[in-house]
This record gives C-alpha cells, structure tokens and sequence, in this order.
C-alpha cells in the first residue's frame, strides 16, 4: 500500500497548495495536461493506460450495490490553490463500498466537466474524494447542467474565495450530504487522478443524475479560474464501465 499512500499524500499536498508553492502543472501552455507526464518523473503514470477522465458511452448492465453515505459532519474551509476550488471536510464523512470505508476528505469543480457521457460534455463537474486508511481513492463525480439557480451552491458561492491562496474557514458549515442528487443510480470503472501524479488505482463512480446550476453561478466559479481547467478525456482503452 505504500504507492498509493505516496499518491494520496501526492494528492492533497498539491490540492491544497497555495500562492507561491509553483506548481509545475497547469492547463495551459508548457503546463497542459499534454505534457504532464514529461514535466516531472513523478508524473510519468499521466502516460498510462488507465487514465481518467474517460467519455462514458458503451456500458456493461452490471448488479452493483447501492451507494452507502454516511455524511453527518460538517465542512471545514474552502481554498482557492489557482488549479480549483476546493472544499475540505471534517473527519466523519463515510463511503462504503466494496466492504470498505472510504473517509470523504475533500470536494472540488472542474469546469468545463471532465468526464463525458455519450460524448456530451457539462458545464460543471464536482469530485467528492474519498480515501481509506490504506490509502485507497474513491471519487464520486457529480455532473451539472445549466439550469436553475442551485440552492445548495448558493451559500458556498458566496464564500467563494476570489484571490488565489486564499484558504478561509467556512461559515456556513454545510453538510456534504447536501450536495448529493436524490437519486444514487451511477456508472462505475477503475481510472486514475485527473491531476498529476495521475496515479492510477482509482474506483470511480459518475452519479447519472444531473444537478443543475445557473449561468451566473458556473460563470462565478469559470472566472476564477484563468483557464478551463478540465483535463481531456483518455482513452478507454481495455477498461470496462459498470451500471
């Protein structure tokens, strides 16, 4: 376990960066996800064969078990690193999946969404990643459309932090469970980080039902980024997708 420990620890040392902490990898230039794996000998697996995001679109019928949240604590702060914006949690917020608890550790958006399905992209996506004690990662994506202002952003998008570096405790304290569709069916396949290391290993699971937000909310958090920072779609390759 000690790899993915290393990738864990990998994971949110870099989501959690801040102003000054140069970041070798971005999404533009030099820096574009399609030189990530020559930026750095650390990021050589964003060159592997199991890469995410992927466009979901030819899927096997599968029995897969329900979705067991277990979300009862609150969240913690929120941080703009320049790459996202990120949401951590308190200790207490479980997964279980696979008879294993998988401890929700943090959220974050890419906009434009990352992964696809049936080639159509979104205009948001959310990552709610989780980790064991092992180290093991599962991350539950939520897509968003444009639509109707979102209740449950509307007060995380007033804190929202508009100079990067900024990393302020959250006021409003909003339970994760909040930010779940009500609807739980979803697709399921075996990825990687979207970010560098790109350290592969990852359970994913994509929620099928579709959140909407308002133009003006998913163009507030859009502007704070200075590029879309979505990573491009990777090839399927022999990996099956799972609903």
């Amino acid at each position: 376990m000690k790899f993915k420990s290393a990738a864990v620890m990998m994971l949110f040392a870099t989501q959690t960066a801040f102003a000054g902490a140069d970041l070798d990898w971005g999404y533009a230039d030099q820096q574009a996800p399609a030189h990530w794996a020559s930026i750095n000998s650390k990021y050589q697996a964003c060159s592997g064969l199991n890469q995410s995001p992927i466009n979901i679109d030819q899927t096997i019928d599968a029995q897969l078990s329900p979705l067991k949240f277990n979300y009862t604590h609150s969240s913690k702060s929120i941080i703009n690193n320049a790459r996202t914006v990120q949401v951590n949690f308190n200790e207490g917020n479980f997964l279980s999946l696979d008879n294993k608890q998988f401890e929700l550790k943090q959220f974050h958006l890419h906009s434009p969404s990352e992964n696809t399905i049936h080639g159509k992209s979104y205009p948001m996506e959310m990552h709610l990643v989780h980790a064991t004690t092992q180290g093991e990662l599962t991350v539950v994506a939520v897509m968003f459309e444009q639509g109707a202002e979102n209740k449950k952003l509307a007060k995380l998008w007033k804190e929202l932090p508009k100079k990067v570096g900024d990393a302020t405790p959250l006021k409003h304290q909003d339970i994760a469970a909040s930010f779940l569709p009500e609807k739980l069916d979803y697709y399921r396949f075996n990825g990687s980080l979207t970010t560098p290391p790109c350290s592969e290993g990852v359970r994913w699971i994509v929620l099928k039902e579709v959140q909407q937000a308002s133009a003006k909310q998913i163009k507030a958090f859009s502007q704070l980024m200075e590029h879309p920072n979505n990573r491009p779609v990777q090839a399927q390759n022999a990996r099956l997708v799972l609903e």
